[in-house]
């Protein structure tokens, strides 16, 4: 009995797959009758391939951008042009969504941060200008040809990660290959062989020259990934988290105050691990979290600025929450996060330690509703994070541990209940204010309304009666 080959049926799986895409033969009968080519390629046939979701799919063709916009104007319902400067012109046809892209290649020069494009005539050229062998598989349209001229499908099938040709043109043509190696680690599982790596480790420097925008969506997709640890590590071992993130390596100097791990590195990686997992475990259940992730990796940022040794031997991090904050904060900015993804992770950061406090004595309610209105909107990701930081090995301490924060989560939701935590806000507003101490909208006013919202977290909910004699008592010591 014969058995068919990884390629064999790799062809089956794509072809068919074409063949029952009517948008897809008709876009390609266009083309053919138009005089050109056209090709399904890249991570599209990759995925089909794999079994994986697919959202959007990827074409090239020895058409210009122009002549592809002439072939599809009659045929789409939208066209859009936003990457037609590198060759790509965007289609949607009712639901059908897809990128025709001219044969192409690209080069960085050496201190450009934006790739000189230009274009092909062949889809074999094209091919080879592919990042990697799995991301350069090609079905020909409308004949339904497989292309495999690297052996795509057999590291598909071994779950390697290697380059079309040497991997020293490659990364000089693209640096951010590199990072895009570790990248698909992170996404697919699979291994960088050892030649790519060699290079990436010899070449790694020549990542500073890519565009801060293209590094941040590379990173994020990274720590995106179904095993963002072994991209990271991937990225550590080849020394490019030392341009992109070199913050990160150094956490492998410092040990943690609770001598339990290697070095606080390790440590990050487990709470990123850890918070993963409560990403679909603890309730509310949620879809990958980029906050939460960043947080996890980067809450402990601040040791290696704050460390001190103790008479005795230990080592000390104090107050390291606050500057990891500082500090995730500039190197957030400078990767191009935006600002609401960079104020919820240093906001993660800067309280992840809040908790330590519960454990030494029952919190008052007071404390109770300060952690909650610090938290704000992000106090179910800040859960999540402080019980993945939780790496201790003494399974006693770890028992102990959950159920204080048990505890907590249940105080917290009884206040919730009876007084509405998730919106704390003083028992008089800012016109209450005004018309009782009889004064203009002004500073005056933001002093007594910040006033009163201490109250308020202090004591909990009052009666109007007596607001209004604490804002008074309060203005006669003001004047």
């Amino acid at each position: 009995m014969n058995t068919l080959s990884p390629h064999s049926v790799a062809a089956g799986v794509v072809t068919s797959a074409a063949r029952a895409m009517p948008d897809v033969m008709e876009l390609a009968t266009a083309f053919k009758s138009a005089g050109f080519e056209l090709a399904l390629v890249g991570g599209s046939v990759r995925d089909l391939i794999l079994a994986r979701p697919i959202t959007d799919l990827d074409f090239t063709t020895n058409a210009t951008p122009q002549q592809i916009n002439d072939i599809v104007k009659s045929w789409a319902d939208t066209i859009w042009d936003v990457g037609i400067a590198f060759g790509t012109v965007g289609v949607r046809r009712n639901d059908f969504k897809a990128e025709i892209t001219t044969y192409r290649c690209e080069i960085y020069r050496d201190e450009s941060r934006k790739p000189e494009v230009s274009f092909g005539t062949t889809l074999e050229a094209d091919l080879l200008r592919r990042d990697f062998t799995i991301n350069a598989l090609a079905v020909r349209l409308p004949e339904l040809e497989f292309v495999d001229l690297f052996d795509g499908v057999s590291d598909l099938s071994k779950k390697l990660i290697r380059t079309p040709r040497e991997p020293e043109l490659s990364f000089s043509d693209d640096p951010l290959r590199m990072m895009r190696a570790a990248r698909f680690a992170s996404q697919l599982g699979f291994t960088p062989v050892v030649d790519l790596l060699i290079a990436a480790t010899d070449m790694a420097q020549r990542i500073e020259i890519v565009s801060a925008e293209r590094i941040r969506d590379e990173f994020s997709k990274l720590i995106m990934g179904e095993f963002p640890t072994v991209g990271l590590e991937i990225l550590d071992g080849t020394k490019l988290s030392e341009y992109l993130i070199p913050e990160l390596p150094a956490l492998q100097l410092e040990i943690d105050e609770h001598h339990k791990h290697k070095d606080v590195y390790e440590h990050s990686l487990i709470v990123l691990e850890q918070a993963i997992t409560l990403e679909s475990t603890h309730l509310p259940q949620s879809q990958p979290d980029l906050v939460l992730r960043l947080a996890a990796l980067l809450h402990d940022i601040g040791k290696p600025k704050t460390r001190k040794f103790e008479a005795g031997g230990g080592v000390s991090f104090h107050h390291h929450e606050v500057v990891g904050a500082k500090i995730a904060r500039k190197r957030l900015i400078a990767m191009r996060y935006p600002t609401e993804i960079v104020d919820a992770v240093c906001q993660l950061t800067e309280l992840h330690l809040r908790f330590h406090g519960y454990g030494q004595g029952q919190w008052t309610d007071s404390a109770v509703r300060r952690y909650v209105r610090d938290a704000g909107e992000h106090l179910v990701r800040l859960h999540k994070l402080t019980r993945a930081d939780c790496t201790t090995r003494n399974a006693r301490r770890a028992a102990i541990l959950a159920a204080t924060y048990d505890d907590l989560e249940q105080r917290i939701a009884v206040l919730s209940e009876q007084e509405e935590l998730n919106s704390i806000r003083p028992d008089l507003d800012g016109n209450d204010i005004m018309e009782i101490l009889q004064v203009p909208a002004g500073p005056i006013v933001g002093a007594a309304y910040n006033y009163l919202l201490e109250v308020r977290l202090d004591q909990g909910p009052i009666t109007r009666e007596a607001a209004i004699e604490q804002l008074l008592t309060w203005w006669k010591s003001q004047k």
